[in-house]
């Protein structure tokens, strides 16, 4: 009977177990359940309330907007400096919102919004600069993380021109916040080429190139011009590097894709031009160019005297007709002259030559051989035999304008072709090497100023032995003008190689005593040209190194003296730039 009753409540603690376990199971159902219910619910309210928050937000900027629309900014946001990091939020908003509206129709807004976006990104860096004073260093993080945002805001329509302004803007604002501002320069500079210029170089170039080859043309110069152009500019700022190859590598490597086959769309841009202004012409005068035979230019005086001595069939009945055209020899030049600009400007050193050539091998093949050569083989065939009656000899018309159009190509070949494939390229390219692998930065800045005892330095001493014996065989291998063209162009490029050279280095005090050295022996070296302007130009930059020296209170009085006074001030300044005092002195107030 025990055993019944033990065995019987250990049957019913089971049951309850059991019923215990199915409730507690049907609760956890219902929990899941209901939390469903909630999540989903959580759901429809996020996806009403975030499309109503997009909405407030989107008001809430359009009211900013309409305030820069009507010239006044009312808020308390834009006035209130303790809330100069919700302003700072709103208008890099603005920013972003201006940048895709036309510029014809909303210039003016977009003008002001830049504006106030400059403004508070200079308050912003204000307010670093006095926390990085005070020693404060939880508010430069937090004003750090406000500025990590703003990009720099452009004011004109001209990105090149806008980068100038902005780094020269930041330049004075990093000297005076980090102890190593040419880092600070050089990484934005980065910066700006590799993502802003690079986005609007691949952004320009890509659509024309493959569609418009002219237009691809005309742009990939333009944009490798100007983006050369602000490199020069920049080359003002201390980048704490070779300046030179620092911004060459960065234009490198935007322009590389486009340069590499660069020769290639040229010439295949001007073979169909070429083409299209002779076929247009021969149209006009609704000619069918005839296939001659193997002829040409140099075998005339060969088929005069077959024409004198033997019949060679019926003559071919111009109607006067010289075709030739002034109009298309000028077409043709044009287009050859631009492509020759083009491939100075846009082929590495090593190719211009070789490029340069290919390019006039064109402009003989359609102007020479397809248009000159064709009109002196119809004119020889439209010869009339000897016993003709009242025969119109218009093949003497044809020799006189070929031979006026023949001029027009002479020319070019002179003032085009020859500038680009002569030696003098390699000349200066000698040049260029031995200063840079010659010259130190330590030249000019020695680490011990009293233990100089060099009359000019190495690398003035080597380019100067290269350039006289470059003299002596140019006077030997030519008489006559020809020598004094030639030594006036090699001058001239001397003068401009040593005037860029001088302006990468920093001079100290007896620096700026060794570069009027070097310069005293390049003007040496420049007597022997005997060009009057290679020599004039040589004292000019002798005068311009005497700013390094100068005393700080007589830069005035020497800038006014006889060889500087006409030169620009911005050259002026940029010598005295050079200077390793020039902060240190003030010397820019010189200037102001």
């Amino acid at each position: 009977m025990n055993i019944s009753k033990d065995l019987l409540g250990g049957l019913q603690e089971e049951a309850l177990k059991e019923v215990a376990f199915q409730h507690f199971q049907e609760l956890d159902d219902h929990i899941s359940y209901v939390a469903t219910k909630v999540c989903h619910l959580g759901d429809q309210l996020e996806g009403v309330n975030t499309p109503r928050q997009r909405a407030v937000e989107a008001q809430r900027l359009m009211t900013y907007f309409n305030e820069f629309l009507d010239g006044e900014l009312r808020s308390d946001v834009f006035n209130n400096p303790d809330k100069i990091k919700e302003a700072a939020d709103i208008i890099q908003k603005l920013h972003l919102i201006a940048q895709e509206l036309p510029f014809d129709r909303f210039a003016d807004v977009k003008a002001k919004i830049a504006s106030k976006y400059h403004d508070l990104e200079r308050q912003l860096i204000q307010e670093f600069t006095a926390a990085q004073r005070r020693g404060e260093i939880a508010r430069m993080r937090e004003v750090a993380a406000v500025l990590l945002h703003f990009k720099g805001a452009y004011f004109h329509d001209d990105i090149f021109e806008d980068t100038a302004l902005l780094c020269q803007r930041v330049n004075k604002q990093v000297g005076e916040v980090f102890s190593s501002p040419e880092t600070i320069m050089a990484k934005l500079i980065q910066n700006i080429f590799e993502n802003k210029l690079q986005n609007f170089v691949r952004d320009k170039l890509e659509e024309s190139r493959k569609t418009d080859a002219e237009q691809y043309l005309k742009d990939l110069y333009d944009l490798y011009t100007r983006m050369t152009a602000l490199a020069s500019k920049l080359t003002e700022f201390n980048l704490g590097t070779d300046k030179q190859t620092f911004l060459s590598k960065l234009i490198k490597n935007i322009f590389s894709s486009y340069l590499e086959n660069y020769i290639d769309t040229e010439r295949e841009y001007l073979k169909s031009r070429s083409t299209m202004i002779l076929q247009r012409y021969y149209e006009s005068k609704h000619h069918q160019k005839r296939t001659l035979g193997a002829g040409g230019i140099q075998d005339l005086k060969e088929r005069i005297r077959q024409r004198t001595n033997l019949p060679l069939g019926p003559s071919i009945d111009t109607h006067g007709e010289t075709f030739l055209s002034q109009e298309v020899v000028v077409n043709l030049l044009q287009e050859t002259k631009h492509a020759f600009e083009r491939c100075h400007r846009l082929s590495d050193p090593p190719d211009l030559p070789k490029n340069a050539f290919s390019i006039f091998l064109l402009l003989v093949d359609y102007l020479c051989v397809d248009h000159i050569d064709y009109a002196l083989e119809i004119g020889l065939a439209a010869i009339p035999s000897a016993d003709s009656k009242n025969a119109n000899l218009y093949f003497l018309d044809v020799v006189q304008q070929a031979n006026t159009i023949f001029h027009l190509f002479d020319k070019q070949f002179n003032d085009h072709l020859m500038p680009l494939i002569r030696t003098l390229n390699c000349m200066v390219g000698q040049m260029k090497h031995i200063l840079a692998t010659e010259q130190k930065k330590t030249d000019f800045k020695p680490e011990d100023e009293n233990n100089v005892m060099i009359q000019y330095t190495n690398a003035c001493a080597k380019v100067c032995a290269y350039v006289n014996k470059q003299v002596e065989r140019v006077r030997n291998s030519m008489d006559g003008k020809n020598i004094d063209t030639v030594l006036t162009e090699l001058g001239v490029r001397f003068h401009r190689l040593i005037h860029e050279h001088l302006q990468q280095f920093t001079y100290s005090s007896m620096g700026g005593m060794l570069a009027i050295c070097d310069v005293a022996e390049y003007r040496r070296c420049a007597k022997e040209f005997k060009v009057p302007l290679v020599l004039q130009l040589f004292d000019t930059l002798h005068a311009l190194c005497n700013l390094l020296v100068v005393a700080p209170d007589n830069l005035k009085q020497v800038c006014s003296g006889d060889q500087l006074t006409n030169l620009d001030r911005n050259l002026l300044h940029g010598f005295v730039q050079l200077r390793a005092d020039y902060r240190s002195a003030r010397l820019g107030r010189h200037f102001s």
